[in-house]
């Protein structure tokens, strides 16, 4: 297989869930020193460490190895049915709890499960959506940095992933903001979310399509926690959209 062939499966390698033939194919090609793939794979691994630090560690079953290739379209989604056997199982555990008399202990139970099941489910939505721009077509890549440092990643269609390094502490009732600056930065600043760090990393997504033809560049400032409508401080960084 050619390094073409292999985009998108760089990421799952990072990740430990590539399947086969793909893991042997970019090992062979690292093995002897492939460029592109080295460089890739460099880039995946970044990703894939920022990714790590969005959630406490846990080893992966191979249910969830399924589950994020399937979100992330490189396999069939065996899981259609998770929803229906995620409540039978609900009803089954509320059976047991309510006749031995522990409705009390079931509801926290129940309540612990579901915050789980929600924090997995918004780590898998993040990891597509990054994936979705990572391996787009029309997907470009623009580096910046030499105290704050990192990669903007923009796709016409998709929208912007910002992968962040070296980010000063954000005060107490403070966040990041992402601005989208047309006009080569000369323009109105249009704002693109909010975001914390995590040991002074971070990565963003802004969804949705991006006027490349405005020259607009990314730039990220220090705002109230819920946000500003404008900067109110000067970027911490600004990265020109290629």
């Amino acid at each position: 297989m050619n390094c073409d062939e292999l985009r998108g499966q760089y990421e799952l390698y990072a990740l430990g869930v590539a399947g086969e033939p793909e893991r042997s194919e970019i090992r062979a090609h690292l093995n002897r020193g492939c460029e592109v793939c080295m460089s890739e794979m460099k880039r995946a691994r970044e990703l894939s460490a920022l990714l790590g630090t969005t959630a406490s560690a846990a080893a992966p079953s191979p249910k969830l190895r399924r589950r994020i290739l399937a979100s992330a379209g490189y396999e069939q989604k065996r899981f259609g049915a998770a929803p229906f056997l995620a409540a039978a199982l609900l009803l089954s555990l509320f059976a047991v709890f309510y006749f031995s008399g522990r409705e009390r202990d079931f509801a926290t139970l129940a309540d612990r499960l579901d915050r789980q099941l929600r924090g997995q489910t918004i780590e898998l939505t993040r990891l597509n959506e990054a994936f979705a721009i990572l391996n787009g077509p029309e997907t470009t890549v623009t580096s910046f940095g030499a105290g704050p440092k990192g990669k903007v990643f923009v796709n016409p269609t998709e929208g912007v992933l910002l992968v962040a390094f070296n980010l000063p502490p954000a005060q107490a009732g403070k966040a990041y903001e992402m601005w989208l600056i047309p006009n080569g930065g000369k323009g109105t600043p249009i704002p693109a979310g909010t975001f914390q760090s995590t040991g002074g990393s971070a990565m963003h997504i802004q969804r949705g399509p991006v006027d490349m033809a405005s020259k607009p560049v990314v730039a990220v400032t220090l705002e109230p926690e819920g946000g500003s409508s404008a900067p109110t401080s000067t970027p911490i960084f600004a990265a020109p959209m290629q």
